[in-house]
């Protein structure tokens, strides 16, 4: 591998304009397609499970190339990586306080956690890849910005028709047991919300383009900064006053998803944008941040959603739920500290009692899914302190070497490598989650790469060699 303050940017061959325009638009086709087109898979059954399909032609693309480079950091993933692996060998394993099952009914979630893990790593090389001309930074912050406007799309479809769901033509396509797994459902049965009893009594809670509500208020807060950059931000006052508009109608299903935690993150990133606003002397666009903050709350507080959320507030048995499965975590954690067991564990009874459980009558009773309620906890208990360090690291490694990165996408790109550190308490990053931020790296990667480029001369007479697999650049 080639050490960052060695590595120089590729001189990149003049083409005529024409087919310029087409190499641009067909470099980074399987990431447009990611983003732009998620609705369609959505409806198609496919939804999560385009991540790992398209993955694939990423991959292609990248074994193709003479030199993939890898952003700041690197290592440390790879180092997760291999945690993920090594951590199956405990598959077999069953910790005191968890329902005893064998090692083959473990070997579904664990691929599809590995898949999800490398699906966003083949995503992050290949965006990071990616020179601005095939497909310009811009490009990609605008397709995050209109996946936002998807994602409140389908927040708003899940209040006003929260029924709503139908079969998909890859859910009919599946054998009936496994169509009916509740896990594959939420992969393949398109649905418009998630109907839970958190008030008291059956709610909706909005949950499309996604199978979870968690995964959609993770989402939209990941995706905010995105959009504010796109719409909003140095835009025609058109553009500028339908984004404020999208803004303000967003707070209808962020609110009636009744997530506390997307309702504390995304008052976070408004804190972590007034931060990095005032350090920078920038006190019109801190004034901007606050005065949107006290509008937008304004509005809440004299709307029926001050109603909703007041009910909310009131209502915290899931609270009891949490505390259980995070002390289960922590307890199954110290008989194996290292490398935990390769993948969440069913705990016996419930917050309430040992002797409360699943049976015949009752299949949803007791035996909460150790690891299920925060990406942190996911990892104590599948990869241990090991693959949680690691995991942990490589993203406040990232935020370390890009902190001074003062771009408009980079605030934004910030804002969506930050959250995670606060959402891990409460959700779990697979898979559309964990792709966000990693797209938000490329960018700042791809950023940082545009600022310090040196163009490497080729001396006459002599013959280039051939590129090492691995790059590493960038500041370190």
């Amino acid at each position: 591998m080639i050490p960052a303050e060695q590595a120089v940017a590729p001189v990149a061959p003049e083409v005529p304009g024409p087919a310029r325009r087409r190499s641009s638009w067909s470099a980074g086709w399987p990431l447009s397609g990611l983003l732009v087109l998620y609705p369609l898979w959505w409806a198609l059954g496919l939804g999560t499970l385009i991540v790992f399909v398209l993955a694939v032609p990423m991959t292609i693309a990248l074994i193709r190339k003479r030199r993939v480079n890898v952003p700041p950091g690197f290592g440390l993933w790879l180092l997760f990586l291999i945690t993920v692996v090594l951590s199956t060998t405990m598959l077999g394993v069953n910790p005191s306080g968890t329902v005893p099952e064998t090692m083959s009914h473990r070997l579904v979630p664990v691929a599809f956690n590995l898949a999800g893990y490398l699906s966003a790593t083949v995503i992050l090389l290949y965006a990071g890849n990616l020179s601005e001309e095939q497909f310009p930074r811009q490009r990609l912050v605008r397709q995050l910005g209109y996946f936002f406007v998807v994602v409140v799309a389908g927040g708003l479809l899940g209040v006003v028709a929260p029924t709503f769901q139908f079969t998909s033509p890859v859910e009919r396509l599946l054998p009936y047991t496994i169509a009916t797994n509740p896990f594959v459902q939420s992969l393949v049965h398109p649905t418009a919300a998630q109907l839970q009893d958190v008030l008291g009594y059956s709610s909706p809670r909005p949950s499309a383009p996604f199978g979870y509500t968690n995964t959609w208020g993770d989402c939209l807060a990941l995706l905010i900064g995105f959009f504010v950059v796109s719409w909003i931000i140095r835009q025609n006052p058109l553009r500028k006053l339908a984004g404020v508009a999208i803004l303000l109608v967003s707070a209808v299903p962020i609110v009636y998803s009744l997530n506390r935690g997307v309702w504390l993150g995304i008052g976070l990133a408004a804190v972590l944008m007034a931060v990095r606003m005032a350090a920078r002397g920038r006190f019109g666009a801190l004034g901007a941040v606050l005065a949107g903050a006290i509008i937008a709350g304004s509005v809440i507080a004299l709307s029926p959603l001050s109603a909703v959320i007041s009910d909310r507030l009131d209502h915290q048995k899931s609270n009891g739920i949490r505390s259980f499965t995070v002390s289960q975590t922590l307890t199954v954690l110290s008989e194996s500290p290292v490398l935990g067991y390769g993948s969440t564990r069913a705990a016996l009874g419930s917050s309430n009692s040992i002797a409360v459980g699943a049976n015949a009558k009752c299949q949803k009773c007791g035996n909460p899914t150790i690891g299920s309620n925060g990406q942190l906890w996911l990892l104590l208990v599948a990869q241990g302190l090991a693959g949680a360090v690691l995991y942990v690291g490589f993203f406040i490694r990232s935020l370390w070497v890009y902190r001074h990165d003062r771009s408009p996408m980079g605030d934004a790109s910030i804002l969506a490598l930050a959250l995670p550190l606060w959402f891990m308490f409460v959700y779990n990053a697979l898979t559309m989650p964990l792709v966000i931020s990693f797209l938000a790296i490329a960018v700042l990667w791809r950023n940082q790469r545009m600022q310090s480029a040196v163009v490497a001369p080729v001396p006459a007479g002599k013959v280039r060699l051939p590129s090492v697999p691995l790059v590493f650049r960038g500041k370190r």
